[in-house]
């Protein structure tokens, strides 16, 4: 199956939307173990265990980063980008996020922000490539 760089790009959309949810499948997990609370799951966290608590808050920073990525990944298909360079950035920012989490869980803190870093400059080369397009 031979996709178009307008496809990876939506593809990668909704990739990076459910990445930001399977952190949580851990938290799921751990309020099950502790006995889960629907009057007050916030009061839960630090009932956590630690993986738990860095799988809250890689979930969290999922939706920082789908926001910016989305918008980004958004402005390179309505400008046209199609080059391999953004359906690289599009591949490499679904896999950098979910190392990211991985990496978060697993308390690998020099791994986590290297897939950051590496993640955000997807980001922003799909920015730049949308804004050379339209020049």
């Amino acid at each position: 199956m031979n996709l178009s760089v307008s496809a990876i790009l939506l593809y990668s959309i909704v990739a990076a939307a459910i990445s930001v949810y399977l952190p949580f499948l851990l938290v799921a997990y751990a309020r099950a173990k502790v006995g889960y609370d629907t009057s007050a799951p916030r009061a839960m966290f630090d009932q956590l265990p630690d993986y738990a608590k860095r799988a809250t808050w890689a979930h969290q920073n999922g939706f920082e980063t789908f926001m910016i990525y989305s918008a980004a990944a958004l402005m390179a298909y309505v400008t046209g980008v199609s080059s391999s360079l953004a359906a690289v950035c599009a591949i490499a920012f679904v896999i950098l996020r979910l190392l990211f989490s991985l990496f978060y869980i697993t308390n690998v803190p020099i791994a986590r922000s290297l897939m950051f870093g590496l993640g955000s400059l997807c980001t922003y080369t799909l920015f730049g490539l949308s804004l050379i397009k339209i020049q």
